[in-house]
């Protein structure tokens, strides 16, 4: 099965990002109330980052991912972090390839940007299973109790991502 990735560049594409995310609204499993969880999916158009699409070869879409740069912390202007705020793949792709292309996708892409990236942070529900498939690409920093349900907070070096996602073979998803 082939998949691709698409950048959200047009208004169109960032319709479809928004769309997919609140059709999967339940699935997303995030801890908040809708308001928040709205903020989340739709910061990354709002700030105009990087959203992004995973489509199947049947030009589906089954996949969808964005992030930020920079913390709210440090008002957004330490740019060498990028925040994920969002990623969702379908149920019947989860077993798949999808999410290791994804990260691939990601990483090729700020690099080909020529972000300064340093660190990677993101966010998820204290679950047994995603604590093992994160522990994979980033070290949790915190578990909280928040007023939303118990959270874990994750963070990786760029470089990690980078050397992680290569160790894997593909094609390039970007010129070099």
């Amino acid at each position: 099965m082939s998949y691709y990735f698409s950048v959200c560049t047009t208004e169109m594409y960032q319709q479809k990002h928004i769309l997919f995310l609140l059709e999967n609204y339940k699935d997303l499993g995030l801890p908040y109330p809708f308001p928040l969880t709205l903020s989340l999916i739709a910061s990354p158009l709002l700030m105009e980052r990087e959203s992004f699409l995973c489509f199947n070869e049947d030009h589906e879409v089954i996949g969808a991912f964005s992030y930020i740069f920079g913390t709210g912390e440090m008002q957004y202007e330490d740019r060498e972090v990028v925040q994920i705020q969002a990623v969702f793949i379908r149920e019947e792709y989860r077993g798949s390839r999808v999410f290791l292309m994804a990260l691939q996708f990601m990483t090729e892409y700020i690099t080909f940007m020529g972000e300064d990236v340093r660190e990677v942070r993101f966010w998820a529900s204290d679950d047994v299973l995603l604590r093992r498939l994160f522990s994979k690409i980033a070290d949790r920093v915190s578990s909280v109790d928040s007023a939303f349900g118990p959270l874990d907070e994750y963070h990786a070096p760029f470089a990690a991502w980078q050397a992680y996602a290569s160790r894997f073979r593909h094609e390039p998803f970007f010129p070099s």
